[in-house]
């Protein structure tokens, strides 16, 4: 059966008129159901609405069909590929994860009971940490696409806007299950309390509160941020799941050289621990960035030079360029 607040909203939509807003909830409806395996009742929901979307064209503006598919145009929509086993998490957040996907698997034994499973995880971390791979891996492991929401698309300077944009996005959000992801979520859910801040920044933050409370339990939601103490205390506590990214440790680091060296053929002349010292990476982006240009090398050599080789010219040219991560920093 579908739920409650959705058939409320239906009949809602019906009432007053808005036919955008009925078929939006129709479509929602359609992936609840399909969330819980009842594709025939999705399947004829969906019918039903494309034979009726020429006459819904013909019958009102050009731009009233569209409204609801707006939000599209803010969202870059990415199949995920990257398994959570893939990921070097320490356990507290492993095991979190692992209870946050077994609860949207096993959603329906939950809403017998009246329960709905936690669907708000905000990550924070320092940067190049792993936030968006987890968010993307997290996608992975329940089988749902990845929304990434494109800022440029969404935040404008005209009064309004913004806050309309955003509950654009929502409604095409909420047509599918998905996992919709806000990297450097305190450029939009910032402290309303600044004085430094403009009320239309206000306006945004209230409208983005509103849309997260009606985003349905099947829309998994993961924000991302590089500055947690800037958040609105009100966007803070709306989500269930706070989770650290801290730096690895050199433990997770070395075991991440160990698995990359292992995937190279050749004898590299160096163990995963010492080559982690000459490397010297401050997070997990950096490491890979050094692995995936020594497979570049790799690649260009055709055979013609040695691992060894390949990873000692890599290491001094890193190493030579060294400095060059505090002046960017």
């Amino acid at each position: 059966m579908a739920r409650s607040d959705l058939i409320i909203n239906l009949v809602k939509a019906s009432v007053q008129g808005d036919a955008a807003g009925a078929r939006a909830v129709a479509e929602a409806i359609a992936a609840d159901e399909r969330s819980k395996k009842h594709s025939g009742v999705a399947d004829r929901i969906a019918r039903m609405l494309d034979a009726t979307q020429s006459t819904q064209k013909s019958n009102q503006p050009q731009t009233a069909g569209i409204r609801v598919r707006d939000g599209s145009g803010g969202i870059q929509r990415r199949e995920p590929r990257r398994p959570l086993s893939s990921l070097y998490l320490e356990e507290p957040v492993r095991r979190a994860c692992d209870e946050l996907i077994e609860e949207q698997r096993r959603a329906d034994v939950l809403r017998v009971h009246g329960l709905e499973p936690r669907h708000r995880l905000l990550l924070a971390g320092p940067p190049g940490n792993g936030k968006t791979s987890l968010a993307e891996a997290i996608a992975y492991e329940l089988a749902l696409p990845l929304f990434i929401v494109r800022y440029d698309a969404v935040v404008t300077s005209y009064l309004g806007e913004t806050a309309q944009r955003l509950r654009r996005l929502f409604d095409f959000v909420r047509t599918e299950p998905c996992v919709l992801f806000f990297d450097e979520f305190d450029a939009i859910g910032k402290e309303r309390g600044d004085i430094h801040e403009t009320g239309e920044i206000k306006r945004v933050i209230t409208t983005l509160l509103l849309q997260i409370d009606d985003l349905p339990s099947y829309c998994l939601l993961v924000g991302a941020t590089n500055h947690s103490e800037l958040l609105d205390r009100a966007t803070w506590r709306r989500f269930e799941i706070r989770l650290n990214l801290e730096a690895p440790s050199p433990k997770q680091m070395i075991r991440y050289f160990s698995d990359q060296l292992n995937t190279l053929n050749g004898q590299p002349g160096y163990t995963a621990k010492r080559l982690y010292e000459a490397v010297d990476p401050i997070s997990f982006s950096e490491a890979e960035a050094f692995f995936l240009d020594v497979r570049r090398r790799i690649v260009l050599a055709q055979g013609n030079r040695e691992l060894r080789s390949i990873l000692d010219d890599r290491v001094k040219a890193l190493q030579s360029h060294s400095g060059m991560r505090g002046t960017v920093a």
